[in-house]
């Protein structure tokens, strides 16, 4: 037991700013499922909102810093190519609102607005 409580110690005792920086793009990444879960529970079906990728991107953007910085290989790797996915998402997201903002306007026009032929007077 005193091993893995020296061992503990020894972990805190090497912390530093860095560490800090790791430590806070977990946070905003974890962040993220607590958004999607009140999300879901007030609308009382499956949701992912769209600050569920901002977290994502801005947590594993923070991470992927802090993985460089430690120079991890498959942290790099791992949080730079999550970032195509939540740029995707958030890509999608955006053509779907201005897609249905379109819509939305073209549904506003009137229904019959072609140009009236001249009546023959």
């Amino acid at each position: 037991m005193q091993i893995i409580i020296d061992f503990i110690t020894n972990l805190f005792r090497r912390l530093d700013a860095w560490d800090v920086v790791g430590f806070t793009g977990q946070a905003v990444f974890f962040s993220r499922f607590l958004v999607q879960w009140i999300a879901t529970e007030r609308k009382r079906r499956t949701v992912v909102p769209v600050a569920f990728w901002y977290l994502s991107m801005g947590g594993a953007l923070i991470t992927l810093v802090y993985s460089i910085h430690v120079g991890k290989l498959v942290f790099i790797l791992a949080f730079s190519l999550s970032m195509v996915v939540y740029i995707r998402n958030l890509y999608i997201w955006y053509a779907r609102r201005t897609r249905r903002r379109g819509l939305l306007f073209a549904a506003e026009a009137p229904a019959n607005d072609s140009p009236k032929p001249p009546s023959g007077n």
